[in-house]
């Protein structure tokens, strides 16, 4: 879902930057309101989370894979406002960090997946997400989250001056909803967990979020050391695209991190292949939740002020 560098025009990838950035702004100032003292470390560990789910890829198809987006995961549980800082700040990492997503296409990847795909996510569990009609809610927004980020990234590829022939097209949006109704499963299945050991927890998270806290955090740190070891290699659903169309993927910023691994220089340190992966994957753990609490702080002193 991420799009590299190399794919957007340098007018799309300019306009989507220029457009989330005071985008993010006004959402994190909406973000002040919502935000306790009590909901910092929530923030964190669903940052974690979503980051080590993120990791994950699962076949979606024939030499394609998909990972969650949980964009409508952080809505229902963070709020909207909170889940567009969690997720600017997850992608923004994964572009300078692990070379995830492109640097000059942050804009772009920030504005689908933080922006678009949260609201797009949080829209159908605002309108229907009371009482007995709440999993399927959850399950829509999770669907239609990313359906919309998938959509807007296959739309600024096509004004970028890719050529796509229809078939191509097509199967890119079919791809996307399996990858949707994957996303959505997923969604609905982790929020009952946490409505299971707290209950009331996606309505009042600040009431007693201990267990659920811990639960998401040994996930997180489980699927940051091992999960990858059972993902699927195979491209995602953008990446696939960019290799059918002949698009490279060069940029000129090296990750430190990159391809979610210690890289040459620290070969001599970490003598296996998945001590490498394990080891990135859990610093980039810490630090998503660094910086998720460190921005909700600021957030809240800034409000205080």
């Amino acid at each position: 879902m991420h799009i590299p560098d190399n794919f957007l025009s340098t007018p799309v990838w300019a306009t989507f930057d220029a457009i989330s950035l005071p985008a993010v702004a006004l959402m994190v100032k909406r973000a002040s309101r919502q935000l306790e003292d009590t909901r910092v470390p929530l923030l964190g560990v669903m940052g974690a989370f979503v980051f080590a789910a993120q990791m994950i890829n699962f076949p979606v198809g024939v030499g394609t894979s998909g990972h969650l987006v949980g964009g409508a995961l952080l809505a229902c549980t963070l709020g909207p406002a909170p889940a567009v800082l969690v997720m600017t700040v997850i992608i923004a990492i994964q572009a300078f960090v692990f070379q995830d997503g492109g640097v000059l296409a942050l804009g772009a990847n920030v504005f689908n997946m933080a922006i678009a795909g949260v609201l797009a996510g949080y829209l159908p569990i605002q309108i229907w997400g009371a009482g007995g009609r709440r999993r399927r809610a959850l399950f829509a927004g999770a669907v239609l989250s990313v359906m919309v980020a998938g959509s807007l990234a296959l739309g600024e590829l096509l004004i970028s001056g890719v050529v796509m022939p229809r078939a191509v097209i097509l199967t890119a949006v079919a791809l996307f909803a399996v990858s949707a109704l994957i996303e959505g499963a997923i969604t609905v299945s982790v929020v009952g967990a946490l409505e299971k050991l707290n209950t009331g927890f996606v309505q009042r998270p600040e009431r007693s979020p201990r267990r659920s806290l811990a639960a998401l955090g040994g996930s997180a740190l489980a699927l940051g050391a091992v999960g990858f070891l059972f993902a699927s290699t195979a491209p995602d659903g953008i990446e696939r695209l960019g290799i059918q169309l002949g698009l490279a993927t060069k940029t000129a910023f090296h990750a430190p991190l990159a391809d979610y691994t210690i890289g040459y220089f620290g070969a001599g340190y970490f003598g296996s292949a998945w001590l490498r992966k394990a080891t990135a994957g859990l610093a980039g753990l810490l630090l998503i939740y660094a910086v998720c609490v460190a921005a909700a702080r600021w957030i809240g002193r800034e409000k205080s002020a």
